[in-house]
């Protein structure tokens, strides 16, 4: 076995039942593994990430969205309705123009853990 295998088995064969048991408590059910899995997917395009960090700075409307990103309204707005579906962002209607914001707090933590995570040093 080559060593660098050898580093990521373990020697002996044996079961941590209290260990186990512990994590098994407290996993959470497959619907929710699978619904958070989903949701971190939606983390997973740069656009939709550009798109959330101008909402961090202020409600604004598809115009705009395109506008900052230099993007097509139609190109946006199916970003968009993959973000209101995931309920990371809301929208409401004044005139004729929708205006987009951040569903609530949560989603700037999301991203700025995410930031931090990628921006520490070994």
């Amino acid at each position: 076995m080559s060593e660098n295998k050898a580093a990521d088995c373990c020697e002996d064969d044996c079961i941590h039942e209290n260990l186990l048991k512990i994590v098994n408590e407290k996993m959470p059910a497959e619907t929710e593994l699978y619904d958070l899995s989903e949701l971190f997917k939606v983390f997973g395009d740069s656009t939709r990430i550009r798109i959330l960090f101008v909402l961090f700075e202020a409600e604004v409307c598809v115009c705009d969205l395109a506008n900052a990103l230099n993007m097509t309204q139609s190109a946006i707005s199916h970003q968009l309705r993959i973000l209101k579906a995931n309920k990371l962002v809301k929208s409401r209607r004044e005139g004729k123009s929708v205006f987009y914001s951040l569903s609530d707090d949560h989603v700037r933590t999301i991203i700025a853990m995410g930031l931090e995570h990628i921006e520490e040093s070994d």
